[in-house]
C-alpha cells in the first residue's frame, strides 16, 4: 500500500495523463489482449497437465485451467499467498489422485520451467535491446552469472545419463537416507515416481514440451502487452519491449507485495519509459495490461476456488 502511495503521489500529473488515454481506448480492439490473456493462461495451466499425466494422473485441461486460476488468485491477492497457494494447490491435485509427491514435484518442474523460459527471454530481450538502455545492467549478470550456471546444469545433466554415476547417486543416497527413516520414505516415493514417469513418457525429448508450455505462457503474456499498447493507439517499442517485459516479471516472482501492487506499475512503466515511451503512454499501457491479466483474473480464480470448493464439500458430503 505504502509502494502503490508513494507511486501515485510521486507520478500525478502523469496518471491523471494515463487515466485521460486509458479512458479514449478503441472497444473494438481490447478482445485481442484479453484472448491473448486467455491463452496464456491455459498454456499455464497446460505445464502442470502435462506433468501430471506423466505421472500417471489424467487431467482434463479446463479443470486444470480452472484449478491453476485460482491458485493464482490466491497468490496474488492473500498475503503470504504464495504459500497458501502452493499448500491448497498439492492439496487439490492430491484429492484427484496425484498424492502428495507427484504433486509436489509437479509444482517444483512447474516453476522451474516458467523461471528457465522467463531467463530465456530476458537473455533474447536483452540481445534486442542493444548496447544502450536498461540492458547495460543486466548483461554482465547474464554472461557471468546465468551463462555459468545453465553451462553446470548442462554438464551435471549429462553426467546423470552416465551409468556409473547414477550408481554412485544411489549409493551415497542409500547411505545419507539410512539414517532417518522419512527421508528413505521420500526418496522410495520419487524413485517410484520417476520409473512411473518413465514408463508413461520413456523418451527424454518430449520432456521438453512442459518448457515449450511455459515459453508460450509468457510469449502470449507479452502478447498481451504489445496489444494493450496497441489498443491505447501507441506505438510499441519494439527493440526495448521484451527487456522491459522480463524484467518487470522477475520483480513481481518476489512477491514483496500482495499481488505485486504497486512494485509491477512502477517497475514496467519505469522500463517503458526507458524503452521510449512517453510517461503518461507508459502508465496508461500498464494499467491497461494489469486490468487485463490481474485484476479481470482475480473474480475468476476465487469463482473456480468456490465451484471446486463446493465441488469437493459434495464429494465428501455423499462419502
Amino acid at each position: 500500500m505504502v509502494a502503490a502511495i508513494v507511486f501515485a503521489l510521486s507520478r500525478r500529473a502523469e496518471i491523471t495523463e494515463a487515466y485521460r488515454l486509458i479512458t479514449a481506448v478503441r472497444p473494438a480492439r481490447l478482445p485481442l489482449p484479453v484472448a491473448c490473456e486467455a491463452l496464456s493462461v491455459v498454456c499455464f495451466a497446460a505445464v502442470p497437465r502435462w506433468l501430471l499425466r506423466a505421472g500417471g494422473v489424467p487431467m482434463s485441461l479446463g479443470r486444470m485451467t480452472c484449478t491453476s486460476v485460482a491458485g493464482n488468485a490466491m497468490a496474488g491477492l492473500l498475503p503470504g499467498g504464495a504459500a497458501i497457494s502452493a499448500a491448497w494447490l498439492v492439496h487439490n491435485m492430491s484429492r484427484r489422485g496425484a498424492g502428495q509427491v507427484l504433486a509436489a514435484a509437479v509444482l517444483v518442474v512447474s516453476g522451474v520451467a516458467s523461471a528457465a523460459s522467463l531467463l530465456l527471454m530476458l537473455a533474447l530481450g536483452t540481445l534486442a535491446a542493444g548496447p544502450s538502455g536498461p540492458g547495460t545492467a543486466v548483461r554482465p549478470v547474464l554472461l557471468y552469472g546465468l551463462l555459468p550456471a545453465l553451462a553446470a546444469a548442462a554438464v551435471l545433466f549429462g553426467l546423470s545419463q552416465v551409468t556409473g554415476v547414477r550408481r554412485s547417486l544411489r549409493r551415497l543416497w542409500a547411505r545419507t537416507g539410512g539414517r532417518s527413516g522419512r527421508l528413505w520414505q521420500v526418496g522410495a516415493d520419487l524413485t517410484d515416481l520417476v520409473g512411473r514417469a518413465r514408463r508413461v513418457q520413456p523418451r527424454v525429448l518430449p520432456w521438453l514440451q512442459p518448457f515449450v508450455f511455459a515459453l508460450l505462457n509468457w510469449t502470449f503474456d507479452l502478447a498481451c502487452l504489445t496489444a494493450c499498447i496497441w489498443s491505447l493507439g501507441f506505438a510499441v517499442p519494439w527493440q526495448g519491449l521484451l527487456l522491459a517485459y522480463s524484467l518487470t516479471q522477475i520483480a513481481n516472482s518476489l512477491r514483496l507485495t500482495p499481488g505485486s501492487l504497486g512494485i509491477a506499475e512502477a517497475t514496467m512503466s519505469a522500463l517503458l519509459v526507458a524503452s521510449g515511451m512517453p510517461p503518461g503512454e507508459a502508465i496508461a499501457a500498464t494499467f491497461l495490461y494489469r486490468i487485463i491479466s490481474f485484476w479481470i483474473l482475480q473474480p475468476v480464480g476465487w469463482a473456480c476456488c468456490a465451484v471446486l470448493t463446493f465441488e469437493e464439500a459434495h464429494t465428501e458430503g455423499r462419502r
